[in-house]
């Protein structure tokens, strides 16, 4: 009898999790190799010690599409509710004192002709406009210069379009602004929103803290299989050993790396230079999270979009209360920056009473909201600029890279780390001939 291929994955994020999920489904003996002391990375929650509704706070607010198929099955295969897991919705974009564009359910094509025509707040040659470039986009196979940026893609759409809807999805999508951002990893997007069925565009709100969206159950998971998980463990060292690799001394015939980009560049400095020298050269960023605290209050939607400016950080707010179970996280509200790189030079405390003159401003509140807690991820995701060199998913026979940094259409979000686990748990499993 052959025995399992003895396969080890390190890094526990949402990639790590995929690689190990899969290969763990195709039979491999696997380790799961985590420096933190908990699974799920860049997308996971804290303990704060504090009190409800304060007591667990996720690293940063994360949204889904009904197009991340492969983050959703996941999901499903470790025994996750997803109709519990998310309030799903039609894509809307709620702003504080009025109401943006939202898509019927429905044919994505057709929903969003319906939901562009239907809105009244932008002028009508505006609204053709926009959808005669997207017509466009989609005769030209949603595909553009490799060169171009959201902000030069859509230049000939009105302000008011590229305001409300375009620069909101780009910094919402890739992390990165209009300005900086790669037009064709953006059109992918849309590509996938538009044309992976019915659903595919609908927004998904966790309900629940991150961790119990795939961490907590994929460690359940992985355990209840016997898969040896080892957390706060940092890998100091691979080498080559015969036809399989050693991590720090111990062997095994596959490798998988789904740490950060800058981990991997680590570990691959004397095994394959070239490969450590592309993932070391990605540029990162930062998303900040102000937590705001306002017994009593709501927002007009659980999910809001705010317009940017030099004294408004915040694009996103996020209703807790509304999308906690049973109240339990009432009056807690998130603001998110996205593209955070010149508010994390400012610093986190100037920042956080910022958006909190910001949320003053804007919105309505019970009770005035004071400041929780100000959290920044200052490598978020990788700046995804036009010509982007990403390495690639090889790095040398038996050792397969895995993160959402790798080659791929996607920009740094959970469906493309899910995506990229998945295939280098595939190649390392891959049958000879």
């Amino acid at each position: 009898m052959i025995p399992p291929t003895r396969l080890a994955v390190i890094g526990g994020g949402w990639a790590g999790i995929a690689a190990a999920v899969s290969a763990c489904q195709q039979g491999a003996q696997v380790t799961l190799i985590e420096m933190a002391g908990q699974l799920g990375g860049r997308a996971r929650s804290l303990a704060t010690g504090e009190t409800p509704p304060f007591a667990q706070l996720d690293n940063g607010q994360h949204i889904l599409i009904g197009a991340y198929s492969q983050s959703l099955a996941l999901m499903q295969a470790l025994g996750v509710d997803l109709g519990q897991a998310f309030l799903r919705t039609p894509l809307r974009l709620r702003y504080p004192r009025h109401e943006g564009l939202q898509l019927p359910a429905g044919a994505p094509l057709t929903s969003f002709a319906r939901g562009v025509l239907a809105y009244r707040n932008w002028p009508l040659l505006a609204r053709l406009r926009l959808l005669a470039a997207a017509g466009g986009w989609l005769l030209r196979g949603f595909h553009c210069p490799p060169t171009w940026t959201v902000q030069g893609l859509t230049a000939g759409l009105p302000e008011c379009v590229r305001q409300d809807l375009i620069e909101p999805l780009c910094v919402a999508a890739l992390n990165t602004p209009a300005a900086q951002a790669s037009a064709q990893t953006f059109l992918r997007v849309l590509h996938d929103a538009l044309f992976s069925g019915p659903g595919s565009a609908d927004l998904l709100l966790p309900r629940l803290p991150l961790s119990e969206l795939l961490a907590t159950p994929a460690q359940n998971w992985l355990q209840a299989r016997k898969t040896d998980v080892r957390l706060s463990q940092r890998v100091q060292q691979l080498s080559r050993s015969g036809s399989g690799w050693l991590v720090d001394k111990e062997y095994f015939d596959q490798l998988i790396l789904a740490c950060s980009a800058v981990e991997a560049a680590r570990l691959c400095a004397d095994i394959q230079p070239a490969w450590a020298a592309q993932a070391a050269q990605l540029r990162y960023e930062p998303i900040i999270t102000v937590y705001l605290h306002s017994p009593g209050s709501t927002l007009p939607a659980p999910m809001l979009a705010l317009q940017e400016g030099p004294l408004a950080p915040a694009q996103f707010a996020f209703d807790l209360g509304q999308l906690g179970q049973q109240g339990e996280r009432s009056g807690a509200f998130a603001f998110v920056i996205s593209g955070a790189a010149a508010w994390v030079d400012k610093g986190l405390a100037a920042t956080g009473e910022q958006v909190l003159a910001q949320a003053l401003r804007e919105l309505d509140w019970a009770s005035p909201p004071r400041i929780q807690r100000v959290l920044a991820e200052k490598r978020a995701t990788f700046a995804c600029t036009p010509g982007l060199q990403r390495p690639p998913r090889e790095i040398a026979p038996g050792l397969q890279a895995a993160g959402d940094y790798v080659q791929g259409p996607y920009p740094a979000t959970l469906e493309g780390a899910v995506r990229a686990g998945m295939a280098a748990a595939r190649q390392a499993l891959k049958k000879p001939g």
